[in-house]
This record gives structure tokens, C-alpha cells and sequence, in this order.
């Protein structure tokens, strides 16, 4: 089991406080991503609920037992961080078997541990090899196989995937998916990423500045922000924003339309503007619209290819259904 709750927890470095008290509930079982831009102590977050810092104020619960002053060995949680930490001079078994050897388990249930790890990431091949030489891939699949023969509570990652190429992030994104439905244990996953916070993530906990600003699953957070941080954070690319008349008019000081809620026409629309730069990606195309009196472009997203070059004078109209209105102070209306 891997409930975890967190009661008004609170952590400040001597005089400064980097997460003020918050609450938290991560069921047993779920895949909870904590997102947020660097600095907005997401990471610390996850090192008080590993005893990696203590906390400052507020109580830690592990499956009903209070952990907050427990030790990290006795919190049943494992920990994989974005460097692999693996031993050079060990083989893929013995860096698996590292851990099991420090707690004394037998060496039969050793073997058991290392085969199902082996077998269910793909590693039975590779467990006579030295981690030079592996790939970047295959030495994290080593990191998490030594966090699997723990056979902790709750698995917790720490950016893992940060030191990979692009086309590597996204094999390793879906296997610690494929992994979580195959073990069905807890699973909290630090990224400053958006895009694998939304493709991961039974829940989503967004963060600033060490507040919670929303806590939600990936469509709720797309759908309905609570927000404008949480609207600008969450969609690639971003929401864009208007104000002024455009806003007042619809009962808002600020609208938000997300890229893929505008239709363009080269004839007639609600706004005209002339194109910037466009990114053109096979399957979709951004085009960024420049309008007078206005600083930023709108970007907009097209299906497929879109026959627009930069200095076309184009109308975009958004949807009315999807226009999401914000009050003075940025939260929803």
C-alpha cells in the first residue's frame, strides 16, 4: 500500500520559507506528477516525504503510520533521481542487488527480485554488462530496477529523465508508464516538463513559488485552469492572453485561448492580424499572428500543412465555447 498525506507541511531555510503549509492526498496507487517552473520547490517537496530534509512544521503520513520523523530506510519508499548513481565496477546485477545486500536479504530472494526486475524492464540481457556499457536508457532502467527489488511503498522520481536526448525521453516517458500499470504502486514523478506531466499523470499537482495552485488530472487542468498561472503553464504550446476591449467585452479583464481553439481565414474573422514566423511540422502547423498595438503574437496551431507564409494578413476567430475568462486578480471566472 502507498498512501501518502500531507498535513499543513512546511519547510523553511533558516529565515526563508520555501514551502509554506500545504495539504496533500496521494492515493494508493496513483501516478501523481508535481509540476512547476525551477525554483518552485517541487523538488523539496518530494525530498520531505523521502526524509532526504526535515520537515519544518506539519506531519507526514505513510499508509496511516506517521513517518515525519522516521528515518528515509524506514519510509518503504524508493528514490530515483535524474543521475543514474550507478557503480561503475559493478555488473547491471550487482548495482540491482546493491540495496537488497545492505538490508541482509537472502541471497535465493535476491535472485527472485533481480529476475522479476530483469524481466519487467527489459534488462535480463544486460545483467552481466558494466553500466559503460549500456546506453542513457538502459542505465536509468538500471537506476529503477534497483528502486523495483526494494519493493517499496511508493516510487519517487526526481527529474528522471532530465539527462536523456528528446528521442530517448519519450521511450523512457512511455516504459515508467508501461512499468506503473504493470506494478499498480505509487508513483510521484518531479518534471519541470508540462508535456510529461500531461501524458503521465493520473493526478497533477501544479506549483509556485512552494503554494499549491492546482491539484487536478491532466484534462481537468487543460480544461478548466483554476488560474492564470496554471492556464500559461499547462498546453504546448501555451494559452494566449488578451486584454482590453476583446476581454471587457466578453465580461473579463482577461481571455485565454489556447492555440488549437482558433480557426484562420485568409477573407473574414473576428481579429486581423499578419503572420510571423510559421513552424511548419508535417502533422501540424504554429504560426505566430502579429496584430497592431499589441507585443506579443498570437500563436495559433493548424492541423497538417497550412499554405501561410510570413507576411500574409490573415482573421482569426476563436471559439466561443472554449474562451476561457479570468478576473483582475488572474483567477477563473
Amino acid at each position: 500500500m502507498g498512501r501518502i498525506t500531507l498535513d499543513k507541511v512546511q519547510k523553511s531555510f533558516g529565515d526563508v520559507e520555501v514551502i509554506p503549509p500545504l495539504d496533500l492526498e496521494i492515493e494508493d496507487g496513483e501516478f501523481v506528477v508535481f509540476v512547476g517552473p525551477s525554483g518552485c520547490g517541487k523538488s523539496t517537496l518530494l525530498r520531505l516525504i523521502a526524509g532526504l530534509e526535515d520537515v519544518t512544521g506539519g506531519d507526514i503520513t505513510i499508509d496511516g503510520t506517521p513517518a515525519t520523523d522516521l528515518p528515509p530506510a524506514k519510509r518503504r519508499l524508493a528514490m530515483v533521481f535524474q543521475s543514474y548513481a550507478l557503480y561503475p565496477h559493478m555488473s547491471v546485477r550487482k548495482n540491482i542487488a546493491f540495496p537488497m545486500k545492505m538490508a541482509g536479504i537472502p541471497q535465493d530472494e535476491q535472485a527472485r527480485r533481480i529476475d522479476n526486475a530483469a524481466r519487467v524492464l527489459n534488462l535480463t540481457d544486460y545483467l552481466d554488462r558494466r553500466p559503460g556499457q549500456l546506453s542513457g536508457g538502459q542505465r536509468q532502467r538500471v537506476a529503477i530496477g534497483r528502486a523495483i527489488v526494494r519493493e517499496p511503498a511508493a516510487f519517487l522520481f526526481d527529474e528522471p529523465l532530465s539527462n536523456l536526448d528528446a528521442a530517448l525521453r519519450v521511450g523512457m516517458r512511455l516504459e515508467i508508464s508501461e512499468l506503473h500499470k504493470r506494478l499498480a504502486t505509487t508513483m510521484i514523478y518531479v518534471t519541470h516538463d508540462q508535456v510529461e506531466a500531461m501524458t503521465m499523470a493520473d493526478k497533477i499537482v501544479v506549483l509556485r513559488a512552494g503554494h499549491i495552485e492546482q491539484v487536478g488530472s491532466p484534462l481537468e487542468l487543460y480544461r478548466t485552469p483554476r488560474n492564470l498561472f496554471v492556464a500559461g503553464f499547462i498546453g504546448s504550446p501555451r494559452m494566449n492572453f488578451i486584454d482590453g476591449e476583446d476581454a471587457s467585452s466578453r465580461g473579463a479583464h482577461t481571455i485565454g485561448v489556447r492555440p488549437e481553439h482558433l480557426a484562420v481565414s485568409d477573407s473574414d474573422g473576428v481579429w486581423r492580424g499578419t503572420v510571423g514566423v510559421a513552424e511548419h511540422l508535417g502533422s501540424d502547423t504554429f504560426f505566430h499572428v502579429h496584430f497592431d498595438g499589441r507585443d506579443e503574437p498570437i500563436t495559433v496551431r493548424a492541423t497538417g500543412e497550412v499554405a501561410l507564409k510570413h507576411g500574409d494578413t490573415v482573421w482569426l476567430t476563436p471559439d466561443e465555447d472554449r474562451i476561457h475568462r479570468f478576473d483582475q486578480q488572474g483567477l477563473r471566472i
